[in-house]
């Protein structure tokens, strides 16, 4: 065993080394808490069966031997956690604070038995107690804490984090009721309500005295300190609490064990007793009810201003209570100056949503500790770094003057102050240049003022980086190119990553075993091993077990597929997906537009055979989203008529998988032949979906967008299906002015496409409900789905043809995975901690008195 093999197990000190037996078998004393073999996890679930779940073994059930799982796991988790606190604490080492409105965790019992190297002990711990492991991890209730992309990667980041031995803390908020649950009820989006915490959360911990107050609205008075110096007191018009919910973040083989904290919002005083007593039994408990409404639910519907005014305040209050624990910690666990800050946190800010940390740290420095403008400046920037997310510009965030100077009017001050003393520098490096002045201000003049969270970000942190290579270097000529031309050097890429443990050893355990019995075990944190898998692309052996893995998790998900949907699939059928928040950009309609078109040969033509193939969307709408609500619509339509015509669906099937989410994901990302990365050219920041699809071998067909360009750079552009146009080509098309109806007038295919669309075909004649769609299609279509229709469908030909030659497909497939290392998290992690944070790793000492 090597140096590093053997730094990476996880130790246990001595007096509570694993001792030999079966799970049947009773737990030697003292390992009912810590003890890593199979009896004294048999023996930890039985503990926590009597004296943590309390019910008698006649009315147990698979959720109940979840939660006792789940509690012993975290159990083994909580010494580690303890150290890894305990050591940076008194090390004084730097600490990653990663603050993020979204964290989409997943469900966290697989993979920490994954990350604690304990799986197989708890199966047959499980199995010793009668219950089965794969349906006890089927209970757990998945925390809907984010949207999309942007709280995946935020988690995936935190796994890393602990993998790679780096402190870290994530912040972000605890929200009662996640993104809804998404249920399909003719055809059309039904948003419910996402109750997570209905059974609790066994994973968390609260703290309740670690608590912090936070301010809203009201107004700013002036008034001398005791030294003479003018001040500024920030009097309130309302106070709420934040209370702190703290959850461990095991690291995979090692003993760090990171912290991710949400913050619940509560009621300063929840009951007002005096109007209890006379009588106002509702306005007893008001305080307590509107204070909670901040977290109750995860990207209220912001079109009315209420929604924005509370999306403004959610913001705002994970951001304080974050910053609050920060200093708190800083000054009173750690002990040392503000001066210091920056030496000991690395602050990232995850988007836009987080940016108003910028003032309210300068707020903290300023009114609470005292410092200078300038001294609160200099720390501000060198602790704070900033990852922009979106080119889209109705996503970089902005809040109307009015509204924020009514809710933070202290930190509209603060904004004003940092834009005169930024737009001074500004002239002073490009004199006479006033359209330069306008567009780099942090107030935006078009349509009414407004607050750009984007600039404040940008001026206030010490680096802004990108997500994908193309990425970045479109942030410097587009959005953000004057603070480029202004700071170059503070500008960067770090191209995004996903986490091995959940999405390939977790959700692909077929796929894990062959890698570990090929090349072995180490490549689950050394994800550039996989290109051990090259010599074997041309063993007939390994192919035939590389495609027997697949369609194992094929048929998996087909049988899920049917539970969920009552769809019947076949797994020798090719499996082309696209799952991923429903967007225009993201161009799930051009897919159905090659649906439709295929659909339209076989009518046309009885006796046309063509490569069977199902088509698996997934993925929610913005609530208020009205066009990709009839995108959804409008695959659910195409779904029912395809799959009910017997002349069609002996060659093509479409499912719309509902309620698309990390759980699912699971089963959806292995079980791919064909992963479509379709978005305009441009568009796409990043994407992670497509990484996930890759690590587990599914051929990409897809634009050069995003990190589709290093996904096609590192496979080979053989083993990429390249089609549409390019990002110049798209910028190109929209300055010599789109035609979208020219493209009709030119292919009679897609015109016929459309019109089957229009004339109702799908929707039982009904020629209304799609014709929004199609209108914007025709007359707008702002993403160039018709521009890159033939492109595509073109494109889509080459798959049929290739997945015609199982060997060469095959080959493909293993290629893909093979070459997949650089989108290791691991990978984008140790990126950031060493050209941005300059946070280094500290291996924890579990030998260690804690109490």
């Amino acid at each position: 065993m090597t140096e590093l093999q053997s730094r990476r197990q996880i130790d246990e000190p001595a007096d509570l080394a694993a001792a030999p037996g079966s799970a049947s078998e009773p737990a030697p004393t003292g390992q009912t808490r810590s003890g890593m073999t199979a009896e004294a996890l048999c023996a930890a679930v039985r503990d926590h069966l009597l004296y943590s779940i309390a019910r008698p073994p006649v009315a147990l059930t698979p959720e109940h031997y979840y939660r006792a799982l789940s509690l012993a796991v975290r159990d083994r988790m909580q010494k580690r956690w303890m150290a890894t606190t305990q050591d940076w604490l008194d090390l004084s080492n730097k600490v990653t604070c990663y603050l993020s409105a979204e964290f989409l965790m997943g469900p966290q019992l697989g993979n920490n038995l994954i990350n604690l190297q304990i799986e197989e002990q708890a199966r047959e711990a499980l199995a010793a107690l009668g219950q089965d492991l794969d349906e006890i991890l089927a209970c757990e209730e998945e925390p809907g804490l984010g949207n999309g992309g942007l709280g995946r990667l935020a988690a995936c980041f935190l796994d890393s984090l602990a993998t790679l031995e780096r402190p870290s803390i994530g912040y972000g908020i605890r929200y009662e009721f996640g993104i809804f649950k998404q249920e399909i009820q003719d055809g059309w989006q039904v948003e419910k309500t996402d109750n997570w915490l209905a059974h609790g959360n066994p994973w968390e911990i609260e703290k309740p005295d670690a608590s912090y107050l936070v301010n809203w609205g009201g107004h700013t008075e002036q008034y001398e300190d005791v030294t003479g110096r003018l001040r500024i007191r920030w009097v309130p018009q309302r106070v709420l609490k934040g209370l702190s919910y703290d959850t461990p973040v095991q690291g995979y083989g090692v003993n760090t064990c990171n912290t991710l904290t949400l913050w619940s919002a509560r009621a300063v005083e929840s009951f007002a007793l005096e109007h209890f007593n006379t009588g106002d039994y509702y306005k007893a408990v008001d305080e307590e009810v509107v204070s909670e409404t901040v977290s109750k639910v995860l990207y209220p519907n912001d079109e009315p201003e209420a929604g924005k005014r509370l999306r403004l305040l959610q913001q705002y209050f994970f951001v304080s209570c974050s910053l609050q624990d920060i200093l708190h910690i800083h000054l009173n666990r750690v002990g040392l100056p503000l001066e210091a800050l920056p030496d000991k946190w690395a602050i990232q800010l995850n988007d836009t949503h987080p940016s108003i940390a910028v003032a309210e740290l300068m707020r903290l420095l300023i009114d609470e500790h005292q410092l200078s403008w300038d001294a609160a400046w200099s720390i501000t920037v060198r602790t704070f770094a900033y990852t922009n997310h979106t080119l889209l510009p109705e996503a970089l965030e902005t809040w109307p003057l009015g509204m924020f100077g009514d809710a933070l009017p202290r930190h509209l001050e603060i904004i004003y102050e940092i834009n005169h003393r930024f737009l001074e520098e500004v002239r002073a490096r490009f004199p006479g240049d006033d359209e330069r002045v306008r567009r780099m201000s942090l107030i935006g003049e078009e349509g009414g003022k407004c607050v750009r969270m984007a600039h404040l970000a940008t001026v206030g942190s010490h680096t802004v980086n990108g997500v994908a290579a193309l990425h970045s270097e479109l942030l410097k000529s587009s959005v953000l190119k004057d603070f480029y031309e202004m700071w170059p050097e503070k500008f960067g890429n770090v191209t995004n990553g996903v986490t091995p443990r959940r999405f390939l050893a977790l959700s692909n355990p077929g796929l894990r075993g062959l890698l570990d019995e090929t090349i072995g075990e180490g490549w689950l944190t050394d994800l550039e091993r996989l290109r051990e898998l090259e010599p074997y692309v041309d063993d007939p052996e390994f192919r035939q077990r590389w495609r027997e893995v697949k369609r194992a998790n094929k048929a998996r998900l087909a049988e899920y597929v049917h539970a969920t949907t009552g769809i019947e699939l076949d797994p020798s059928w090719m499996f082309d997906v696209q799952v991923k928040r429903i967007h225009e950009y993201k161009r799930q309609h051009l897919m159905v537009l090659h649906i439709i078109a295929l659909y339209r040969r076989l009518k046309v033509n009885p006796g046309l055979s063509i490569p069977p193939r199902v088509f698996i969307f997934g993925g929610k709408a913005a609530p208020g989203y009205f066009i990709a609500k009839r995108i959804i619509k409008l695959i659910n339509a195409v779904a029912e008529t395809v799959n009910s015509d017997p002349q069609v669906n002996r060659f093509l099937k479409v499912v719309f998988l509902p309620n698309f989410n990390v759980k699912n994901a699971h089963l959806v990302y292995p079980a791919a032949n064909l992963s479509e990365q379709i978005s305009t050219a441009g568009k796409e920041a990043s994407g992670t979906g497509n990484m996930k699809f890759m690590i587990n071998g599914a051929l990409t067909i897809g634009t050069l967008d995003g990190a589709n360009v290093e996904i096609r750079q590192e496979a080979g552009p053989e083993n990429f299906f390249l089609f549409g146009l390019t990002e110049d080509q798209v910028e190109a098309v929209k300055r010599d002015g789109y035609h979208p109806a020219s493209y009709l007038e030119r292919d009679p295919e897609l015109a016929a496409v459309l019109e089957l669309i229009a004339e109702g075909t799908f929707t039982n004649g009904d020629t209304e409900v799609l014709r929004p769609l199609v209108d914007n299609l025709i007359h707008h279509d702002p993403f160039l789905v018709l521009a890159d229709f033939r492109s595509y469908v073109d494109t889509q030909a080459r798959v049929d043809a290739t997945w015609r030659d199982r060997d060469t497909w095959t080959r493909m497939s293993i290629l893909n995975t093979a070459r997949s290392g650089k989108f290791s998290s691991d990978r984008a992690i140790a990126e950031y901690c060493e050209q941005i944070w300059n946070v280094w790793p500290m291996p924890v000492d579990l030998d260690r008195q804690l109490l």
